[in-house]
């Protein structure tokens, strides 16, 4: 299975990710519609938060929208989910995503596109 894997140290805060993701998932340039995050810390430097796929939010789901697909990837059914947004409270690393304007939870389905667009491999695709 591919994931999206970080190294934070390499991130310059361009937000290219952000913006390639969201029009992936929604054919928008908003950040706050992208599945991937980037924040600066207080200090110096930047977090990135992004769904490693981990499938701790598969089993909270109560209509079952939540599970693999064939390439290991965590998906969400939105045919099934009935926007309770328990995986979104309930996800580790609070990479399962809510905002206002879209109907449900969404979050990371490893498509690569951030990956492309970042310059200085703070993300890329990793097989694990």
């Amino acid at each position: 299975m591919k994931i999206v894997a970080t190294k934070p140290e390499l991130c310059i805060g361009c937000k290219a990710c952000e913006e390639a993701c969201s029009k992936v998932l929604f054919k928008d340039t908003n950040p706050e519609k992208s599945a991937i995050r980037i924040t600066q810390k207080s200090d110096s430097g930047y977090d990135i938060n992004v769904c490693n796929q981990c499938g701790e939010c598969i089993d909270i789901c109560q209509v079952q929208a939540i599970s693999r697909n064939k390439n290991g990837t965590v998906m969400i059914d939105m045919d099934k989910c009935v926007h309770c947004y328990a995986c979104v409270g309930f996800c580790p690393i609070l990479a399962m995503r809510y905002q206002k304007d879209i109907t449900g939870p969404f979050k990371c389905i490893s498509c690569g596109a951030c990956t492309r667009e970042c310059t200085t491999g703070a993300i890329f695709m990793k097989e694990v």
